[in-house]
């Protein structure tokens, strides 16, 4: 992989122009991130007409998932002119299409709100679009960076070092199934921990500390051809980053600072309308959702990688990678269906 990472141009020969076909299908994940707001609103005005209030909603849970296929296929070869490099980096920012919507309603209720959420919205990604679109698409191959061990090493270290804190985190959502109460009891004893002062400063500084490698790493391998592992990794690894940034957001600024609410079981699952009857709440189910599943599957791709560096075989470390994004999804799965009301039999 590493060779990979110090000889990726190595392989760059010239390159057709793309057509105009290709140029605006580069182009898919600007619009479905457009339309990704509107799929929600949809759902929202259908109500609990089942299962056909399920369609918008799919639809929305689609959009980002449309960036996440753009980009996986984008990877497999190195950009090999600025527009496709662009492209390249719009369908990742496409893929974070979800925390970024969160955060759209928090900067415009900043801002006082001077033009309307979905005219924001569409003017942002409009913005993006034309971005990619006014690049340079005659054949251009883009210089690849030298691996950045450094880096990378960091940004392992400061993850082993927050795990404790993403796996109780994910654990006490879990006991979500159980009810609020038992939520509470779990969050009560972690945040004795956690809260302290000095411990949360030092936890939000390392958070931080790993966005900002994580966003360094993932500049510099959208330059660069990789496997669907690697793709994967980047792919989860920058919607996480924008997920954990607008988490903390609104747990840190938004609830506890700016409005002095507690980010307890009823701030987290939308209460008293909860996720799916509220036409604002709605945007939260994706984002919780696909952030679950991107913090897990971000770290089996870690834990991949150091399995392979430690000789274990390709073929097991693969199926033990597949298995992993497949609890995942398991586990988002179980999450998201505790704030939205699923509670265990007898709980």
């Amino acid at each position: 992989m590493d060779t990979q990472l110090r000889s990726s141009t190595a392989d760059m020969g010239a390159r057709a122009p793309l057509s105009a076909a290709r140029q605006a299908l580069a182009l898919a994940p600007a619009l479905a991130a457009m339309s990704y707001p509107f799929w929600l609103r949809a759902f929202h005005a259908v109500g609990t007409q089942w299962p056909l209030a399920a369609l918008p909603l799919l639809a929305a849970f689609a959009m980002p998932l449309v960036a996440a296929l753009l980009w996986l296929r984008a990877a497999c070869a190195a950009p090999g002119s600025v527009f496709e490099l662009r492209v390249r980096r719009l369908a990742l920012l496409g893929v974070a299409a979800p925390p970024l919507f969160v955060f759209c309603a928090f900067l415009l209720g900043v801002l006082g709100r001077p033009i309307s959420e979905p005219l924001a919205w569409m003017a942002a990604w409009l913005a993006a679009g034309l971005w990619a679109w006014a690049a340079p698409g005659g054949a251009e191959p883009v210089t690849a960076p030298p691996a950045d061990m450094t880096a990378r090493a960091a940004h392992g270290v400061v993850a082993a070092m927050v795990l404790a804190f993403i796996g109780f985190h994910l654990v006490n959502h879990l006991f979500g199934l159980l009810g609020p109460q038992a939520h509470a009891a779990v969050m009560k004893a972690g945040r004795g921990v956690y809260r302290m002062p000095a411990a949360e400063a030092m936890l939000v500084a390392l958070l931080l500390l790993q966005l900002c490698l994580g966003a360094w790493l993932a500049w510099r391998w959208s330059r660069l051809r990789m496997d669907v592992y690697r793709a994967v990794q980047v792919m989860t690894g920058v919607y996480l980053g924008f997920f954990l940034l607008t988490h903390m957001n609104s747990a840190l600024v938004s609830a506890r600072t700016l409005r002095g609410i507690e980010t307890d079981w009823a701030w987290a699952s939308g209460a008293p309308q909860g996720l799916l009857l509220d036409a604002w709440n709605i945007r939260l189910l994706p984002h919780y959702a696909l952030g679950v599943f991107c913090v897990l599957a971000h770290l089996c791709c870690g834990l991949r990688s150091v399995l392979l560096a430690h000789g274990w075989r390709a073929a097991s470390v693969n199926r033990g990678w597949l298995a992993g994004l497949i609890a995942a999804v398991a586990v988002s799965t179980l999450i998201v269906a505790g704030l939205c009301g699923l509670r265990l039999p007898g709980a």
